[in-house]
Formats: C-alpha cells, structure tokens, sequence
C-alpha cells in the first residue's frame, strides 16, 4: 500500500491505519512508497496504539531504469545507484526479500526479471488489467517463483481489492517475509477489483 508520502498518493496515513484495523480479516500489511521509507515510518508509529494486532512490513517500492522493484523487510533505503542488482544485494544483506511489482504495467521490469534472482513476482496487482496480471503469473511459473497480490492502493477506496494470503506460524515480519520466498502463499482478488 501507498500513503501521501508518494507523490502520486492521496492516502492520508491515519486514515489507512484505522482503516486496516477495521477489517478484521487484514492482520499485516506492506507499505512500500515509491523511493521513500516516511510513509512507513509513520504508519508503523500510528499503529503502536494496535500492538500485536496489526504487524506493519517496511518496504519501498523503488525506481530502476530498468523498471520498479519492492524491497520488504528493510528500514532503510538503498544507496544509490538504485539498479536492480544493488536492490537485491542491499535487501537480501538485510534479510528482506524483492518482489517484481506489475511486470507488464509501466515502469515494470518485464522479461528482464528472467536476469535477475528476484524472490517473488506480483502475479495480481489491484490497478492492472486480468491479461497483464495472467502474464505475469506466467512469468513467476517460468522462473518458479511464489506470486504475491498488491493492492497497489494509492487511495483509500483501493484498499483490500486484492491481498496475499500468506501462511505464517506466528505474526512475525521475519515469519511473513520466510512464507513468501518459500512460497506459503495465495494471491487472491475480491469480486470488484479489477476493472478492466
């Protein structure tokens, strides 16, 4: 999920708070801002109030001149240059994992995910058409990969139109990041996600 720490998101922090902790089926969520962590930052501090209830992944969903790619589980943004290669070297050092987000949709890597090892593709994404989002799944079985869902929200009424169901043996960042690389998950999309 976004917040208006991306400039091209209008979801104001507190608001996405209170709204994942009135859905009781949403027990973690990702924000990944496009090229900041203080969308994170403040959520995770607005969320404190919910200890235990609501586990909060840091992520960023950066800029390539190849193409987007998120970072989970890291609390700090790369160093630049942001190539993919540094990407993945900085958050696997940190024990995060790299998700390839709307391969087919602008700016996504597409084909080129195939020259990198990447730990899991978006294969449903909440704001890209059903055929983009088949390719992709295509795309994570040819490099037998887990997908994953993004809501790809950057308002609140895009929120929960798409998820991951991940399988965790305890609410654990560490324990969530661990069910997607080894692929404990279940990309899933509600009746009136898509609008295509």
């Amino acid at each position: 999920m976004h917040t208006a720490y991306s400039a091209d998101a209008l979801t104001n922090p507190k608001a996405l708070v209170e709204s994942i902790y009135a859905n009781p089926s949403v027990k973690a969520v990702a924000i990944t801002d496009h090229n900041t962590m203080d969308g994170y930052y403040k959520v995770r501090k607005l969320a404190e109030v919910y200890k235990g209830e609501i586990l909060i992944i840091p992520g960023v969903e950066l800029r390539t001149q190849l193409g987007d790619l998120i970072a989970l589980g890291i609390e700090e943004l790369p160093v630049k240059p942001w190539t993919v290669e540094n990407i993945i070297d900085f958050t696997r050092e940190r024990e995060g994992i790299t998700v390839v987000p709307h391969p087919y949709r602008a700016p996504g890597l597409g084909d080129l995910a195939t020259n990198y090892n990447v730990d899991a593709i978006e294969v449903l994404n909440g704001s890209t058409s059903s055929f983009l989002n088949e390719m992709a799944e295509k795309l994570a079985k040819a490099m037998n990969l887990p997908g994953v869902a993004g809501s790809d929200a950057h308002t609140l009424n895009q929120l929960f139109t798409v998820y991951t169901e991940v399988e965790v043996s305890d609410l654990s960042i560490h324990a969530v990041l661990k069910s997607i690389k080894n692929g404990a998950v279940r990309a899933v999309s509600t009746r009136d996600s898509i609008h295509f």
